[in-house]
Formats: structure tokens, C-alpha cells, sequence
């Protein structure tokens, strides 16, 4: 059933809104509710996908559901149609203004109305995309703060990694931080690059969210075969910046398992053809992260590598 979340009207005789999929089963006043939620930011394609998956193989399997699943696959829908990152109009990153206000402007006002449509949810799966300068292996964010709370989910989701951050990087304005302190257990999915979608990062994900239902009793459908997350809570993470300018080329396969002192890619000035930086892998790890835009400068991001357990 698609219901409104955000309506507003635009000018020109059109109207702003954000809709979400209702799929729901022997759905009784106990029953278990997971939102799926994406399209924060424009130009994050990757959760598109995820989401006509998902919302495909629940209507079609209806009888193996036990809840309600809510879909949400735009959250900023002028940011979608317009391949804008953020905003329009109001030029800011819409998953910094989280819990936004009734009072507000227009975009304060669909943060508000977004939070108060998930709030009482058991769970929900925040999907975003790397940038397009990024290309990033499919993980889950979690904060330190948070680790206790969410690790037990964040395994089940089919994941590479579950990258366990410092809580000083914990923005407050994001919609994560605010429904996790509203009760609503919110895991950050990060997969992908900007502006394309990766059709076997986006199945796999599917196959998590559908092994997530079925763990928590909602699912009786097949899954798929998941696997076993890496977890950086006792690993270090390196990153890679360039100190050059020019045009980087990769020379490790991202999502590889590679060694310290292996070659990560070359950074090439065009105008006097010669290579000016090689990046080199400082220890060994998994390449979760490469640079996919080739324009460097100097400070830009390449790489970043998760090292080998440090107890190991």
C-alpha cells in the first residue's frame, strides 16, 4: 500500500512528496515493523535498486511475511530528480538537519515528518551510496556508542564489513543518530559509488535484509547464503591520500585482501606523462575503499585499507 509521508505544495501547480510501500502480513498489534529507507542525498542510486527488490519479492511472497515492512525509496525526491546531492533550492545536505521542525522550511519540515512516520519501529536500514569520487564495498556503519546495541543486526545483513567508527565522528543531525536515540535501532549501510548502482552489491544486501527478517521471525522465505562479516573492532584503519595532482589509476582489485608494500595505484601528470606518486599499501588488509573519480589533488582520499587484526 503506498502512503504519503511529506506533502507540500510547489510552485507551478505541483506538489512536493515522499512516499513510502507498506508490505504487511498477519500484521497484529505485536507485530515487528522494519523500515527500509533511502535517497537521502540525490545522488546515492544504490538503494533504488534495494528497494524495487525488495518491494518485488515481498508482494509476490506476501504469505511468507509476518509484519510490516515500510519502504522508503526517496527521501529526498527533488535531490533524485534533479541529480542534485542535495536540497534543491535550500543548497544543504539534507541528512544534517535531522530531527527537523514542524515550523521549519520545506526541508526541515520532511525531516520532521520522516522521523515521526519510522518512530516505533523496531528496526531501520538507512541505505546510502559512496560519492561518486568513492567506490565502497558493501558494509555497515556503526558507531562506538552504538556498537552493543546494533552489532548483533549488523552481522546478519550479508554485508563484507561493519566498520565500528569512533562516536566522535557521530554527527547529530544525521537520521541515524536521531531515531537511535529515539529507541529505533538504525544501521547505516554504506555500498557502492555516486550515480550508478552495482546490481550484485544491491542482491546481496537484498538477501541480508530478507536473512534480517527471517532472524527476527518475520520471514519465512528463502534468503540466500549469507556470509560472515569482517568487523574492524580490533583492527586498525589506514586511509590513503594523495600527495600529488594528476590523474589516479588503480592497480589493486577493490574489495581485495592486500599485502603491505603491494602497489595501489599510480598517480599520473598528464602534461609531462610521468608518473608523480605511487601509493603503496602501508600494511596488510582488506581494500574496502578506491578511488573511482581518476581526477586527483593533493589530499585527496585513494584508498583506505583495513588492516589485519592486530590480536591476529
Amino acid at each position: 500500500m503506498i502512503k504519503p509521508v511529506s506533502v507540500a505544495a510547489l510552485p507551478v501547480m505541483e506538489n512536493f512528496i515522499i512516499q513510502k510501500n507498506r508490505i504487511e502480513n498477519n500484521a497484529e498489534s505485536a507485530c515487528k515493523r522494519v523500515c527500509v529507507v533511502t535517497g537521502t542525498h540525490g545522488d546515492e542510486l544504490e538503494g533504488q535498486y534495494v528497494c524495487a527488490r525488495l518491494a518485488k519479492i515481498l508482494s509476490e511472497e506476501k504469505q511468507s511475511l509476518s509484519g510490516i515492512v515500510d519502504i522508503y525509496p526517496a527521501l529526498n525526491p527533488l535531490g533524485i530528480d534533479s541529480v542534485t546531492r542535495g536540497f534543491p533550492m535550500f543548497d544543504l545536505d539534507m541528512n544534517r538537519i535531522f530531527p527537523g521542525s514542524s515550523s521549519g522550511l520545506l526541508a526541515e519540515v520532511a525531516a520532521y515528518d520522516i522521523i515521526h512516520d519510522i518512530d516505533g519501529a523496531d528496526i531501520c536500514i538507512d541505505i546510502h551510496s559512496s560519492n561518486i569520487f568513492l567506490r565502497e564495498i558493501p558494509q555497515v556503519r556503526v558507531s562506538e556508542q552504538t556498537e552493543a546495541m546494533l552489532l548483533p543486526y549488523a552481522v546478519m545483513l550479508n554485508v563484507d564489513l561493519v566498520w565500528i567508527h569512533a562516536s566522535a565522528t557521530v554527527l547529530e543531525s544525521t537520521l541515524a543518530h536521531s531515531l537511535n536515540t529515539r529507541g529505533v535501532k538504525t544501521l547505516v549501510v554504506e555500498m557502492g559509488v555516486g550515480m550508478r548502482i552495482t546490481e550484485n552489491y544491491c542482491t546481496q544486501l537484498v538477501d541480508g535484509i530478507l536473512n534480517m527478517l527471517r532472524e527476527l521471525g518475520m520471514w519465512s522465505g528463502s534468503a540466500g547464503q549469507v556470509r560472515e562479516p569482517l568487523v574492524s573492532k580490533d583492527h586498525r584503519i589506514d586511509f590513503l591520500n594523495s600527495d600529488a595532482h594528476g590523474i589516479f589509476i588503480p592497480y589493486a582489485t577493490h574489495g581485495s585482501h592486500v599485502n603491505a608494500g603491494d602497489c595501489i595505484g599510480k598517480v599520473i601528470d598528464p602534461l609531462i606523462g610521468a608518473v608523480v606518486e605511487e601509493t603503496l599499501a602501508p600494511n596488510s588488509g582488506l581494500l574496502f575503499t578506491l578511488r573511482e573519480y581518476p581526477v586527483v589533488f593533493g589530499g585527496s582520499l585513494l584508498a583506505r585499507i583495513m588492516g589485519d587484526s592486530k590480536n591476529g
